[in-house]
């Protein structure tokens, strides 16, 4: 024993030393790590404080407000009222919450006030909140008008188009299930129990999942993709008042990996679009036998495809945006090759809107913090050298309002160019760009005197 007692001694005195080293590494990238965040964080604060001060240049209309958690989903819902006498319009937002620490989560509706376009007082910026736009000088507020229970935060919400009332979210309970309120069954202020009381659930899929789409021209119809690899399709009209559980219609088998998002085509009933981490954009026809293939499978990105969206007005014409930083626009009729790349953005494409007034512009959201919103018309058109270092021809604009990345987009039914934005840190943005962004200054119409 006594011959072994150094080997062992030097072991134990061997371990410290091993250990100190180990520890001193684990600091040493800690305190990098913090350095690193630091400075990006200082990088942040400087491009949000020059966007700030630009911001009367770059927008009509700018409301920001802060959410008591964040909203990963935003969509403005079609209504309009237009109150007598007063010098604003009242729509509203659907939003959701991604609480953390037990909060309750919530599906929310807010009310936005909006300036008529006759009576807003242009450019007029209020220096204490950053907003833009103002109507017989009252504050341009969002205020939540209804709150409902909901289980676990809310991926996306999206309501019916035939009705708005009925609203889906995608969910992270219950191996992902969507659940389907109509609003006008829960009262504005949630009950104090928490409890989650959905009028139907749509249940099939194992996994949560963040694509959600409701069929614009067959009522009641809507996909869903999740990270399980499927895509279900349920009809809501089949559910009973003794059975408020619904099972898929079909359930679409065909990517390897998490589907990522879903999209009705704008004018064709029974098509529709998928795409995932496996890089692909499938077409389905629902008129297919269960089982079946899609109707065509490409590999549509060097990364991960996050969103996908049918222009409104254009048959052929649709959009996909990845992990490659890139938004692809497709020709339907040949999905060989990609019409155009749209390339901007510094990191990667979360979502994707067309705009429901013009055939040629879209908005892309990003995780870096970005919106930018483009003219595929402009695709080609001629740059000075100066032009091209701010982003090709047909980048329109880019909204840099967020100091987090943007989780979700929707163009207004109502109002033209105006959008709302919601981000992971707490900010829900309504702004509509400078007129003269979209519709340029011609020369030749400005009188000869107010040039002078």
């Amino acid at each position: 024993m006594n011959v072994n007692t150094p080997t062992t001694n030097t072991s134990h005195a061997g371990t410290p030393q091993l250990s100190d080293a180990a520890d001193k590494n684990e600091t040493t990238a800690q305190v990098e790590e913090q350095d690193r965040a630091a400075a990006e964080e200082k990088v942040i604060n400087e491009e949000y404080k020059m966007w700030k001060k630009n911001s009367p240049f770059l927008y009509d209309l700018l409301v920001t407000h802060a959410l008591e958690w964040p909203s990963l989903t935003a969509q403005w819902f079609p209504d309009i009222e237009r109150p007598e006498g007063k010098d604003y319009t009242i729509q509203r937002l659907l939003l959701g919450t991604h609480t953390s620490d037990n909060e309750n989560n919530h599906l929310q509706i807010a009310q936005v006030q909006i300036p008529r376009d006759d009576m807003a007082e242009q450019h007029k910026l209020n220096g204490e909140t950053g907003e833009l736009g103002g109507y017989g000088g009252a504050e341009c507020k969002i205020n939540i008008v209804q709150r409902i229970n909901h289980d676990g935060e809310i991926n996306r919400a999206r309501y019916m188009p035939q009705n708005p009332d009925i609203i889906a979210t995608k969910t992270v309970v219950e191996n992902g299930a969507v659940f389907i309120f109509d609003r006008t069954r829960h009262p504005s202020t949630p009950s104090s129990d928490g409890m989650c009381r959905p009028d139907i659930k749509l249940v099939g899929h194992s996994r949560e999942g963040y694509g959600i789409a409701w069929n614009a021209q067959r009522e009641g119809h809507i996909l869903s993709a999740s990270e399980d690899t499927t895509v279900c399709l349920w009809d809501i009209k089949g559910v009973t008042k003794e059975q408020r559980r619904l099972e898929p219609l079909a359930v679409f088998r065909g990517h390897t990996a998490i589907v990522e998002d879903v999209a009705w085509h704008s004018m064709h009933t029974d098509i529709f679009a998928s795409v995932g981490d496996d890089r692909r954009l499938l077409i389905w026809d629902t008129r297919k036998a269960p089982g079946d293939k899609p109707v065509q499978d490409v590999i549509a990105h060097e990364s991960e495809v996050n969103c996908v969206a049918f222009n409104p007005k254009s048959e052929y014409v649709f959009a996909t945006g990845s992990g490659d930083t890139t938004v692809a626009l497709w020709d339907l009729r040949n999905l060989k090759h990609k019409l155009h790349s749209l390339e901007a953005h510094k990191e990667e494409v979360l979502q994707l809107s067309w705009s429901p007034k013009h055939e040629t512009v879209l908005a892309s959201a990003s995780t870096d913090r970005r919106v930018n919103v483009w003219d595929v018309s402009r695709i080609g058109e001629e740059q000075t050298a100066e032009d091209a270092e701010d982003g090709p021809p047909e980048l329109m604009f880019i909204h840099g309002g967020h100091t987090s990345k943007v989780s979700d987009l929707g163009w207004n039914l109502n109002e033209d160019w105006t959008l709302c934005t919601v981000a992971e840190d707490n900010i829900v943005q309504v702004w509509q760009m400078a007129s003269n962004i979209y519709s340029p200054i011609d020369p030749a119409t400005v009188p000869a005197d107010a040039v002078e």
